[in-house]
């Protein structure tokens, strides 16, 4: 079942808007774009999976789940994609949470506009997007496993207070091999902040 969301924004500096509204169908060609795209592909998918429109819609919009595809916007302009779900048995006990009884989400993004790289707005996505989630959905804990590699992306999830949780030995398949990933996790200050 797919969560229900409704554009959410945030003014950042400057005036500048960065939102998040939810994947439709005429979407299709601006993920076809991003993820033919060898520069996103090398850290999004792989630089051996280039998509057409056939596997687009396979994977972003005929999968079971209960994954909520967006269109990230900054100033009103798509720019890239995120997506979050709540955590279910199978994976909870794959990372270590089959005890832990609160709301468990996952994420995934990537900026598919090459030019807003290196600007500040992944960070500023993630942190949105994890406030979103805690404050609309109840999260109690985040969790990403970006592949050991991408130094940039840890710096930027470190940013938003996500932390190293487990080292996961060759966890994902990206091109031609098995990659190591990190499990992290932001989880939910106590009312009052972590002291209170």
């Amino acid at each position: 079942m797919k969560t229900a969301l409704d554009t959410i924004a945030a003014t950042l500096y400057a005036g500048k808007t960065l939102s998040i509204r939810p994947l439709t169908h005429t979407d299709a060609d601006l993920l076809v774009k991003w993820l033919s795209d060898p520069d996103v592909l090398a850290y999004y998918e792989g630089r051996d999976r280039p998509h057409d429109l056939a596997m687009v819609q396979e994977h972003y919009y005929d999968r079971a789940g209960n994954i909520t595809g967006c269109i990230v916007q900054y100033n009103e302009e798509a720019i890239g994609y995120m997506q979050f779900y709540v955590v279910e048995e199978e994976e909870r006990q794959a990372y270590g949470y089959e005890g832990f009884a609160g709301n468990l989400y996952g994420m995934d993004q990537f900026i598919g506009e090459t030019p807003y790289w290196n600007k500040g707005i992944g960070t500023a996505l993630i942190a949105f997007a994890a406030n979103y989630l805690m404050t609309s959905k109840q999260a109690d804990k985040i969790v990403m496993d970006p592949q050991a590699w991408n130094a940039r992306a840890l710096r930027a999830y470190e940013k938003c207070g996500f932390v190293k949780k487990a080292y996961l030995p060759e966890h994902e398949w990206h091109e031609g091999a098995y990659r190591d990933c990190w499990l992290i996790e932001l989880e939910r200050q106590p009312a009052g902040g972590p002291d209170k």
